[in-house]
């Protein structure tokens, strides 16, 4: 049954403040303007939503000044999307152009920047890519020889770590659906049924219910349990005594679920139930732990501490869950190295797995908002113990 959500897209007010915030920043840290390429950080700031992102054909930027609002520096085939947003000044050009992608719309947008030796914020750090060619970038930046490039990763990252009421609000709809599709699972899926016509029908079943897309849908299935959580599905059909488990990234405007279920088929051994049980009370710890005044190392303290009940086989997956919003992961991560301050309004996944029996592993996720009085959960909380189909 499709349900209905939030009103799609963003008042021009959120960006409005999301993008003076942004100056503020920049002139604490003396930056004139902010330089985005990646998908996320070009629609935080201005609501361009598009697929159009899947192609590597061209590139997209957008500045943000030290005043006013940002500039989008765009190929032309964009310019009528973009004009539905609250950006005014769109400067375009025809592309593809590997001659010229846009670096002379840049460089004289950025000329005056380089004249007066500013410093302007790019993104650096963990996390970041550039999207664009290399060669490109180079043209650019000797193009300009008195810019000063300043890493702005934390100022863009901390921004977009504490979620808006809008965002929590599309976060809380997606993370509805995939729960409702979850919910689903034990009436579609059978022994004997081949997983990757489980997870055709899991797809199926999160479009039904009101997904827009399920771009990440990993997991795995075998005996009391599986060996890894990345694979593409296998045409292995389910059998007595396996362990299922399917890990979803929904989308709904642009906002991502990512949380998974844990299912035996027809019996659960004693191996397997043990390891859920440990898992689901590292999950009840993490979330006693998410509130404001405890960081993100507390919250993988908290979540280990119960899991070295159980794992015997050191297993590592670098991290026991991280941010969520517009991208299936999105910073802090839940990691003995990670001390972010853990804030009013984050979006978290908590996901504590480990190692047991013959090289096997098991994960569960859930999806967390952090309220003044602690964590709330955005999806529905899985069931104490291992479910059977």
């Amino acid at each position: 049954m499709r349900r209905e959500g939030p009103a799609r897209g963003f008042e021009a007010a959120e960006f409005k403040v999301r993008t003076e915030k942004a100056q503020k920043l920049m002139a604490a840290q003396g930056l004139e303007g902010l330089l985005l390429w990646s998908e996320p950080d070009v629609r935080y700031f201005s609501g361009f939503h598009t697929l159009f992102w899947q192609s590597p054909t061209r590139p997209w930027f957008l500045f943000v000044p030290a005043s006013g609002k940002p500039v989008a520096v765009i190929p032309e085939i964009g310019a009528a999307l973009m004009r539905q947003t609250w950006i005014e000044d769109i400067r375009t050009w025809s592309a593809p152009a590997p001659q010229d992608d846009g670096i002379s719309v840049l460089t004289e947008l950025l000329a005056p920047l380089a004249q007066r030796g500013a410093r302007l914020g790019v993104l650096k750090g963990h996390e970041t890519s550039l999207r664009m060619p290399l060669g490109d970038w180079e043209r650019l930046v000797q193009a300009l020889p008195g810019l000063q490039l300043a890493d702005a990763t934390s100022l863009v990252q901390g921004l977009r770590m504490v979620k808006s009421v809008a965002e929590i609000e599309k976060l809380a709809h997606i993370c509805a659906i995939g729960s409702a599709t979850f919910d689903q699972v034990p009436s579609q899926v059978s022994q004997g049924m081949p997983l990757e016509e489980v997870f055709r029908a899991f797809r199926r079943e999160a479009l039904a219910q009101g997904a827009d897309d399920v771009p990440y849908l990993v997991g795995g299935a075998g005996p009391g349990g599986y060996i890894d959580v990345i694979s593409p599905p296998s045409r292995r059909p389910l059998k007595q005594g396996d362990v299922l488990m399917l890990d979803t990234g929904a989308t709904w405007d642009g906002y991502f679920c990512d949380f998974d279920r844990n299912f035996a088929i027809g019996a659960a051994d004693d191996a397997a139930r043990r390891a859920y049980d440990v898992l689901w009370r590292a999950t009840e710890a993490g979330i006693a732990a998410a509130q404001p005044g405890n960081n993100c190392r507390d919250l993988f303290q908290a979540m280990q501490r119960v899991i070295a009940e159980l794992d015997d086989q050191g297993g590592d997956i670098g991290r026991l869950g991280h941010g969520l919003g517009m991208q299936l992961t999105e910073q802090p991560s839940h990691a003995d190295f990670d001390t972010t301050p853990l804030q009013e309004g984050m979006v978290l996944t908590l996901e504590p797995s480990l190692g047991y029996g013959d090289n096997l592993i098991m994960v569960h996720e859930e999806n967390i908002v952090i309220r003044a009085q602690g964590a709330e959960l955005l999806t529905r909380r899985a069931v104490p113990e291992l479910p059977v189909i």
